[in-house]
């Protein structure tokens, strides 16, 4: 026994002792942190002053652009270190270290994408040394707020660099046209769909369509609340010219969406066909070889190490297989291998044109900032001060063979399907200055942009662009308002956006309508459901008390039309809803705000709105039946100039700010003004601001 007991504890020792040195190994293999003092000496580089609001929104001031942009990194880390943090480590594939195995699928697609394989090969050459001292700047404002707060940094996050910025465009941009459930539908075809359903609103309004001759924009882009693609508002102003208001995600120094002196923009999501997928033909005597024009080819294979966290301090490096054909990435499963080729491969100029953007002062230079055509999608509503107003269904679309379904699976044998080049910016679909004075998009087809005289012809488009052909609620709703109005006031431009309503051509009200045709069968039940329905006006207001059973009957079909899949029965989601309705509420008929809920810290509020309405809002459902909104409306904003050219703005946030300290007055100061559909000025002029000032410092020396 003595004996066993011996080898017991030597066996536990020889355990502790590997485990030990699994640790060490790992900590050892990772660079050491760099020199905390010399990262915060960079901050005397820089000469800024932070400006925050009464709502604590930050206006940045400096004599160069860089000097913003470092302050514009500080700023935002005082407010969401943690998500810039994060999407700075899964941008170097790092995150399951972090986070675990559930990771490790990110950390893999950063190198199937080639990321940084990219950035290292077209940094210097591609991108001009001012937009590479932005970037290295803004990565120098985050450098020097973590060197203040150690406990917060992951060890190995720093120092950040103007290459991970870049690397972040470079991994994100593709996924906003679907690249990644695209790669998530090969490797397996019955994995649900989990992404939020969300849309955007944009509309320009000229003076022609003005009430009082004044040049109107919408932008709201509908983002998750929290996360790496949640909206940050900030206002920026440099020596050098650099100045806008709007929307910035964590991790990015360039305004996204919103507006400089001269003209502003709205982005929308849009869908054309910009990823190709091919079946290849693997040599039965070689798997690492593939048909392509007769010929077998290696395919270029690296390995992939990805460390991964699985409890404790213990992190493991596995090592997977990464695959490249002519085509792009490869992914093997177990129905074969498939090549991808999509819209952006090997691009790493988007810092450049959102940068050209933000300093355009007119329609030339934005147009000329557009022509560069590094952004692969995305919509954009244009307005500016001279009343010009415009819409772009923006893309990079593959010049490819006609003839063929591209839609579908491609043979992988032939080299003349691997295209190599993009439309001309000229020939993509776009819209200026039409004689109605009015363009929208809500994220529907690009055909229906404005009133029907003067909308763009499918017919002048290849079929092999790929352009979508759909219509949301929203857009039906956007033509019933906006386009039924040849003169619209300043309150009526915000009561549309505002509107709660499905129209009579979406797809919920036939949902709704193919229950009102169905036989009861004498189930009370459905008797009474029927006849809530039948008298629900379709609206989405908080003390609706028809709107629960029919939203909750409705969003399967908005889902699954968001998702680009076939509707389940409406019978059976009818039937679900009112289960659930009974079942925790007691009734069919509770009023909507006691489902639909805006919740927030403290803040727990009822909310009009509802999925693919123009208010629109997306909840989770929680156990106790209530909806807790999760997506959809974020940061809003409504930009004018009046007829005399001159520019005033209003906007509102979902929470405020402070996206992250909950102790912040600023968590949740905005929330009760965004659910009672009320804006805030944007103070954009130091004039503006001059009275609205409640804090003023330079990078670590607030109070």
């Amino acid at each position: 026994m003595r004996y066993v007991k011996i080898g017991a504890v030597a066996l536990a020792s020889l355990l502790l002792a590997a485990a030990a040195f699994i640790v060490a190994a790992d900590r050892l293999g990772q660079p050491s942190p760099p020199d905390r003092a010399a990262l915060m000496a960079k901050a005397a580089q820089y000469d800024v002053r932070i400006k925050r609001d009464t709502y604590g929104v930050p206006h940045i001031f400096g004599a160069t652009d860089a000097d913003v942009a470092f302050g514009l990194g500080f700023a935002h880390s005082e407010d969401d270190f943690a998500t810039i943090q994060e999407v700075a480590i899964a941008t170097r594939g790092e995150l399951a270290a972090i986070r675990g195995p559930e990771a490790a699928v990110t950390d893999y697609l950063v190198r199937l994408m080639r990321v940084w394989e990219t950035v290292e090969a077209r940094y210097e050459s591609d991108l001009p040394a001012d937009v590479r001292a932005v970037m290295e700047a803004y990565a120098d404002g985050v450098n020097s707020y973590a060197a203040l707060h150690e406990d917060d940094v992951e060890r190995g996050l720093l120092p950040l660099t103007g290459k991970d910025i870049a690397a972040g465009f470079v991994f994100k941009t593709p996924f906003f046209y679907g690249l990644d459930q695209v790669l998530k539908r090969i490797a397996d075809p019955e994995a649900d769909e989990d992404k939020p359903e969300t849309g955007s609103n944009g509309v320009a309004v000229a003076p022609s369509r003005s009430a009082d001759g004044a040049t109107r924009l919408l932008v709201n882009s509908h983002q998750p609340y929290a996360g790496a693609v949640a909206w940050y508002e900030a206002v920026l102003e440099s020596g050098q010219g650099w100045h806008v208001a709007g929307g910035f995600f964590p991790g990015t120094p360039f305004m996204l969406h919103g507006h400089n002196a001269h003209l502003g923009w709205a982005n929308t999501v849009n869908k054309p066909d910009l990823v190709d997928v091919y079946r290849l033909t693997v040599n039965p005597d070689d798997e690492d070889q593939y048909l392509l024009d007769g010929t077998w080819h290696d395919f270029e294979k690296t390995d992939a190490a990805i460390r991964v966290k699985l409890w404790g301090p213990f992190v493991w490096t596995f090592h997977r297989d990464v695959l490249w054909s002519a085509h792009g990435p490869v992914l093997k499963t177990d129905r074969g291998a498939f090549a991808v080729r999509y819209a952006g491969m090997n691009e790493v100029r988007h810092v450049l044109q959102y940068y050209r953007l933000n300093k355009a002062r007119d329609l030339g230079e934005w147009r000329a900032a557009m022509a560069l055509q590094a952004l692969p999608s995305i919509n954009y509503i244009y307005a500016d001060a001279k009343g010009n107003i415009g819409y772009v269904y923006n893309g990079q679309f593959p010049i490819r063979k006609a003839g063929l379904d591209w839609l579908g699976m491609l043979p992988g044998e032939h080299s003349d399907l691997i295209w190599q080049s993009y439309l001309p910016f000229d020939a993509v679909p776009q819209l200026w200055n039409p004689p109605s004075g009015f363009v929208f998009n809500a994220n529907n087809a690009p055909f229906r942009a404005t009133d029907g005289r003067d909308d763009l012809g499918s017919a002048d488009f290849a079929p092999t662009l790929g352009i979508q052909t759909n219509m949301t609620n929203r857009a039906w709703r956007a033509l019933e308002t906006y386009g039924a109005d040849a003169s619209i006031t300043a309150e009526e431009f915000r009561a549309y956006k505002f509107d709660l309503a499905y129209s009579p051509r979406s797809e919920l009200v036939a949902s709704v309508g193919e229950i009102l045709a169905a036989d009861a069968g004498g189930d009370a039940d459905f008797v009474a459901g029927q006849e809530i329905l039948r008298n629900w006006d379709f609206r989405t207001d908080a003390a609706n008390r028809n709107a629960a059973l029919g939203v909750l009957t409705g969003m399967p079909a908005i889902r699954a039309r968001i998702e680009g899949v076939t509707p389940p029965p409406a019978m059976e989601a009818f039937k679900t809803a009112m289960a659930t309705l009974k079942s925790l509420f007691g009734r069919l008929d509770p009023a909507w705000g006691d489902v639909n809920r805006m919740r927030r810290g403290g803040v727990d509020l009822a909310i009009d709105g509802g999925p693919d309405v123009l208010r629109a809002v997306y909840g989770v459902s929680q156990p106790d039946g209530t909806l807790s909104a999760v997506a959809g409306d974020t940061l809003i904003m409504f930009v004018t100039w009046d007829k005399d050219g001159v520019l005033s703005s209003e906007s509102i946030h979902q929470f405020g700010s402070a996206t992250l300290d909950e102790g912040s007055p600023h968590y949740a100061d905005q929330t009760s003004l965004f659910v009672a559909m009320k804006t805030k000025p944007v103070w954009f002029t130091q004039q503006d601001l001059a009275d609205h000032v409640a804090e003023d410092y330079r990078p670590g020396e607030r109070n």
